[in-house]
């Protein structure tokens, strides 16, 4: 099986970032909208969706990857506001919860495999691992930006401009401090659900929570937009195309000359 994960790019960040804002606020125009059970059925017969084809395809496809990753953004928001919502799980617990499982699925993954790069999703277990990964990392964004953001009080601006600062400290430690490229890239990439989700919030969010309450929907609407005109620049231009690993022991180097 050849790579199903793009190659690390700027466009590949701004794209991740978007699809963590447009996950956060689909999920509240969709509960919103339509009573709970019927939102929690769309968004998860789609998040089932897009994995059976992500899953098939025995390559890299822009379109399918990214509508697994927007599909796992939803995906990951509802579960974690269910669990605060509907159950009642402050958000310290269900961050801290989330936490650990992260570094649980992550221990595995790397004991099984010997890697955590993704430029070794080769395999169908390591493609398991990673998306079982990805989308820990989603559900786990989202309830650390609620936590900084309601349980600590800072608000929706304050929480983007916080983890904004955290998402760039991995990028700073490799370039300059020497940090493991593969442990700074998990870093930045697991900060980019509260970094994104954080502004959309801000944006969408109501005056009285300190948004500027544009409305959920209509900053959902206007990042999908965005988000297939920069799929469709992937497609075309195929710039993300993974280029072939031959071997785990170059994986530790391409992940390096990548970031």
């Amino acid at each position: 099986m050849l790579s199903k994960v793009p190659e690390i790019t700027l466009v590949f960040w701004v794209a991740k970032l978007l699809t963590t804002g447009m996950g956060e606020t689909t999920w509240d125009a969709l509960d919103i909208a339509f009573d709970q059970t019927i939102a929690v059925t769309i968004t998860g017969v789609l998040f089932v969706a897009s994995m059976v084809i992500q899953f098939v395809r025995r390559s890299y496809n822009a379109w399918a990857y990214w509508f697994a990753i927007v599909m796992v953004s939803v995906f990951g928001t509802t579960v974690a506001d269910l669990v605060h919502n509907d159950f009642g799980v402050p958000y310290t617990v269900s961050t801290a919860v989330l936490l650990v499982l992260v570094g649980l699925v992550f221990a595995l993954w790397y004991r099984v495999e010997g890697t955590l790069s993704i430029h070794s999703i080769t395999t169908r277990r390591r493609e398991v691992f990673y998306w079982a990964a990805v989308l820990l990392t989603f559900a786990l964004g989202t309830a650390a930006g609620d936590w900084t953001a309601s349980t600590l009080h800072l608000g929706y601006l304050p929480s983007g401009i916080l983890f904004g600062v955290l998402f760039f400290l991995p990028a700073i430690a490799y370039r300059w401090l020497g940090g493991n490229a593969i442990l700074c890239f998990w870093l930045s990439y697991v900060l980019t659900r509260p970094l994104g989700a954080s502004f959309a919030d801000w944006f969408g969010g109501p005056a009285g929570r300190g948004g500027l309450a544009l409305g959920m929907d209509r900053v959902a609407i206007v990042m999908t937009v965005i988000i297939v005109g920069v799929v469709a620049y992937f497609a075309i231009s195929r710039v993300d195309k993974p280029t072939p690993v031959e071997a785990d022991t170059s994986v530790v180097d391409r992940e390096a000359s990548t970031r």
